[in-house]
């Protein structure tokens, strides 16, 4: 960690340090406040976990209904442990009811601000009040312990509420991106063996409805486990109501038989996040009411300085891992959770910065997409005076944008806490510190309890080199499994080194501790933050029977980071604007790709799909090694980029 430098663009004040806690936690560890400390208690977190999730949940206040008698048992191998074993614990009770009394009662705890204008809040007490009253009428439902319920809504209190809901009677929530085509809802119904879904009459997007009733009813289809359907009346408008199955949240009995708080096992699930990966069918990530916590509490404590002075804002869906973690991390501390639906440009083009300074935003989440647009659309920068600092996650940073923020909103006083993770992990892995000087940027270490390293092609840690980000220990947060299917969870993090996780990302770390992401090292796609396999997306696609075969890749963006591009094989003439406006709907807006007519996709011998030839060829780069190609599959069949 670099303490001086030309190279240095941030200089925290002696404000900022004050403010953090995780250097308040360790003067209370006996520690100093240097850089050579903050290494040193890193150390140790990630080489003595009996020590350090102890102190950090007394520190942070994470408390179980019934104590663990050890932190971390491996007997069942270091890609299995069990967390706080013998503990008993549930996250409803940290959010929703620990500050339903006392001096935070009436505090904003939930606010929702949608892109037309619209704001919802409920207080901490109401939060409780609704929490007991849905998972009372959720249990009259006849749903119990272990069973999955699928939300398919807008980010509106009511997500929350039956978010934490589930949680109280120890039923397993599978929150999913409300922008999803019916075949992707449905794909993830079937395979969690969802008995309930908690859908809303529709939302808006850009100023237009968007008919969530309509694509999830057309999901139901395939769906036969599903035996209630519970619509939030958030537009107001009229949808088909299928009786006997489907029932509207205002309806629900106002004052139902009160049933108890179930406490469950650390490790028992709280969520199943689904997440695609390079095969087409998508990753049921499981998370535990015990590792989300902890991982939660950790990453807004320590790495964002969370604290229940504050009020965090995010745009954000509960398909995103950052609409769980919103609904989770701020409420353990008393803070507000500003979600926000939609754009940070429309209907205004500086609306996040109105939201920012009406809700008093002191921490605000923001991908370097949503800078981006910001930027482009040119809107007026007020003061926002509330605004402490900035988190940063979802991709790359490219450093004009990352300066126009940090100097032109931020006013150069501001910290960009750039942090990076995933679902898979349930939050950061390595975070830019805002009390420890920074360039542009980059991250200036790792998460507490983390051991992350570089490794080149042989398994061995580099320094100053491009390489795989890995993981050498385990922590409280990492996934469990994938929902029924351990061989694949294990075959994608642990097969590659013995005792490794491989996390997918290309990064370099210098002798200073300063690390820098280059992309994602295999073919899955990130678009606009959201990770997303390019066979799933094809899988879309091919609904339109007009098509015989389709590749998607991803390709860099200057608006958005990483953009979508789809190569099509036609079975008959089409026009181009209805074969787009055809694949736009099938997949989904926010997964849409370009889509281009070709005669063939370049193919191996044995049939696979050679994206990297594909991107290569489409972005006029070096195609490489093409011994495998087959040659009735010729590249030429590929466009070239602005060619």
């Amino acid at each position: 960690m670099s303490e001086s430098g030309a190279s240095l663009a941030w200089q925290p004040s002696q404000e900022v340090r004050d403010r953090s806690r995780l250097l308040a936690a360790m003067k209370s560890w006996g520690y100093g406040d240097d850089t050579a400390a903050v290494n040193e208690v890193l150390q140790r977190a990630a080489q003595d976990p009996e020590w350090f999730w102890r102190a950090a949940l007394e520190d942070l206040g994470v408390e179980f209904s019934a104590p663990f008698t050890q932190v971390r048992d491996d007997s069942a191998g270091k890609e299995h442990p069990r967390w706080f074993v013998d503990g008993r614990i549930n996250v409803a009770t940290l959010t929703a009811l620990r500050h339903a009394d006392g001096p935070l009662a009436d505090k904003e705890a939930i606010v929702y601000e949608g892109d037309s204008g619209l704001r919802r809040s409920l207080t901490y007490a109401q939060l409780a009040a609704e929490v007991e009253r849905f998972a009372a009428n959720l249990s009259a439902l006849g749903v119990k312990k272990g069973d999955r319920v699928v939300q398919f809504m807008p980010v509106t209190p009511e997500a929350t509420v039956s978010f934490l809901a589930l949680a109280y009677i120890g039923a397993v929530a599978v929150p999913t991106f409300s922008g999803y085509a019916p075949d992707a809802l449905a794909t993830r119904l079937q395979d969690s063996g969802a008995v309930a879904l908690i859908t809303a009459d529709g939302t808006t997007r850009r100023g237009g409805v968007v008919n969530l009733k309509k694509t999830a009813d057309e999901a139901l289809a395939d769906a036969p486990t599903v035996k209630n359907v519970i619509v939030v009346r958030h537009l107001g408008t009229d949808v088909p109501m299928q009786e006997g199955r489907d029932v509207y949240y205002d309806e629900l009995p106002a004052d139902p038989a009160p049933v108890e708080l179930v406490e469950v096992d650390a490790n028992d699930p709280y969520i199943i996040v689904y997440t695609s990966g390079t095969t087409g069918r998508p990753k049921g990530i499981v998370h535990s009411h015990g590792g989300f916590l902890t991982k939660t509490a950790v990453d807004f404590g320590y790495g964002f300085d969370v604290s229940e002075k504050d009020v965090v804002g995010w745009i954000s869906d509960l398909g995103w891992l950052v609409g769980p973690m919103m609904a989770t991390g701020p409420l353990q501390f008393g803070a507000t959770s500003v979600m926000i639906e939609g754009l940070p440009t429309h209907p205004e083009d500086n609306r996040l910065w109105r939201v920012i300074e009406r809700n008093g935003i002191t921490v605000q989440g923001i991908a370097p997409t949503g800078a981006r647009a910001l930027r482009t659309a040119g809107g007026e920068v007020p003061e926002m005076p509330s605004l402490l600092s900035f988190v940063s996650t979802g991709e790359a940073w490219d450093e004009s944008t990352w300066w126009w923020l940090f100097e032109t909103v931020g006013r150069g006083t501001r910290p960009i806490i750039n942090f990076t993770g995933g679902t898979e992990v349930g939050g950061g892995i390595l975070i830019g510190y805002p009390f420890l000087a920074a360039p542009a940027a980059s991250f200036t270490g790792v998460l507490p309890g983390v051991d992350a390293a570089v490794f080149d092609e042989s398994g061995e840690p580099v320094v100053g080199s491009i390489g795989e980000l890995v993981i050498r220990n385990t922590f409280p947060g990492q996934t469990h499994s994938f929902w029924g299917d351990d061989a694949r969870y294990l075959d994608t993090y642990w097969s590659r080194w013995a005792g490794t996780w491989v996390h997918g990302d290309l990064a370099s770390v210098d002798e200073n501790g300063v690390w820098v992401l280059h992309g994602r090292s295999d073919d899955t796609l990130k678009l606009s933050g959201r990770r997303v396999g390019p066979a799933e997306i094809e899988a879309a696609l091919m609904r339109d029977e007009r098509i015989a075969d389709v590749a998607v890749i991803g390709v860099p963006d200057p608006a958005r980071g990483q953009r979508a591009v789809a190569f099509a094989v036609l079975r008959e003439e089409v026009d181009p604007a209805d074969l787009q406006a055809t694949a736009t709907a099938n997949a989904g807006k926010g997964f849409a790709p370009t889509v281009y007519a070709v005669a063939s996709l370049p193919k191996t011998k044995n049939g696979k799909v050679m994206r990297r030839i594909i991107r290569a060829r489409f972005l006029g780069q070096e195609t490489g090694d093409t011994s495998a190609l087959d040659p009735s599959t010729p590249i030429e069949d590929i466009p070239v980029l602005d060619a």
